[in-house]
């Protein structure tokens, strides 16, 4: 259990809200889409407000906070359309390293990430589907005390630029995790390729081990569980990320429906508009309860429900609110010039990060037939 002291979670929605306001406004992030991460801003996102140990243990120099205060931190960033590798390596790799019940390396890595000094992600399958150990394409072979890593791997999220990846092999063993330290002498093998992708604010790529030496985490075979837990942790960060655009999509159709006059009326007393919004108001708050009750639940109580929930939701929710969006905005919010389609394509790309909506729909109907639950019919 955590000593720290509790965080105010309005504070710090503000804090984070005021720093991305200033460090990362909308010309930031094009800048970003077409040159890479600011180095600097992640330095600061990370060292100076702390944001990267949020939710790490504070024996390994975290803040001990939870899933409440981190869902926080995503909404804010997703509103920012934040370009940086913070959700590669806050959502993924430090729950992934935690999860792996080695200290040993949990020590060694964490530090560095936590004060910004590196950075890192997982390779969970081949792609950026739903996590699977019977759809992991990296296998690995043991060479003496080390690994060798080989297979392929497409759309790793910050994969180009990670210092660190930790990838899921399959050994003789089963499944298993393990770390590669991108600018090791001993990282031959590994290539690296940027992607072009619909959402140019989220980069990823596609990497290749054709031998790369690799550092065993954990206990040979028996990842899966860790892995489990890690996965289900970063879909509920992702759907806050959703949640966070789709209230800033809200915001900005609301405040525009309020200033744009036409036939000399704000369009927002047009009852189309007000119905419009209206129904991403709604959109909007269903998907907020959602992340909600994924975030509060205790030490992670029916995580895999709770998840698959939330990220049906806010998926289908951030799609909506965005093209609706677009819409209220008439012809300028088709424009390049205009951020509004930002948010239309990180609304389509996060739909097919971690499992579609017809994925986690499945997957809930799985959940529930092998609990032997029923919903009550009616009377």
């Amino acid at each position: 259990m955590s000593t720290a002291e509790p965080v105010d979670l309005g504070d710090l929605r503000e804090v984070v809200r005021d720093f991305l306001a200033a460090r990362s406004p909308s010309s930031a992030v094009r800048t970003a889409m077409d040159s890479g991460y600011d180095h600097r801003l992640w330095r600061e996102l990370a060292a100076d407000l702390g944001l990267a140990a949020i939710a790490v243990p504070e024996e390994f120099g975290g803040a001990g906070a939870g899933m409440a205060e981190l869902t926080v931190v995503f909404e804010e960033m997703g509103a920012a359309l934040l370009c940086a590798p913070y959700f590669a390596t806050v959502a993924l790799a430090i729950p992934t390293l935690l999860g792996s019940a080695d200290a040993a390396a949990a020590r060694e890595y964490l530090p560095s990430l936590v004060d910004g000094a590196r950075t890192a992600t997982v390779i969970f399958n081949g792609t950026l589907d739903a996590f699977d150990p019977a759809a992991v394409t990296l296998t690995a072979r043991s060479d003496g005390p080390d690994y060798r890593l080989y297979g392929a791997a497409d759309r790793v999220i910050d994969g180009y630029t990670a210092n660190t990846v930790l990838a899921v092999a399959n050994t003789d063993a089963g499944t298993t995790l393990f770390a590669v330290d991108t600018d090791a002498s001993d990282a031959a093998g590994l290539t690296r390729e940027p992607l072009a992708t619909l959402d140019r604010t989220r980069k990823v790529a596609r990497l290749n081990f054709d031998g790369v030496s690799a550092r065993r985490i954990g206990v040979d075979g028996g990842a899966a569980p860790g892995l489990q837990r890690a996965y289900h942790l970063a879909v509920v960060a992702l759907a806050a990320e959703q949640l966070g655009a789709a209230q800033r999509c809200l915001d900005m159709a609301v405040n525009y429906a309020k200033e744009r006059i036409q036939f000399g009326r704000a369009i927002g007393s047009f009852q189309a508009v007000k119905h419009r919004c209206a129904d991403m108001l709604v959109a909007v708050e269903g998907a907020r309860s959602a992340v909600q009750h994924a975030a509060g639940l205790p030490d992670g109580e029916d995580l895999a429900v709770a998840a698959s929930v939330a990220k049906m939701a806010c998926s289908e929710a951030f799609l909506q609110v965005a093209l609706d969006n677009m819409r209220v905005h008439g012809g300028i919010g088709f424009t390049w010039e205009h951020d509004a389609h930002l948010y239309v394509r990180r609304a389509k790309t996060t739909q097919l990060i971690f499992g579609t909506p017809d994925h986690h729909a499945q997957a809930l109907a799985t959940l529930v037939a092998s609990s032997g639950h029923q919903p009550e019919g009616p009377p």
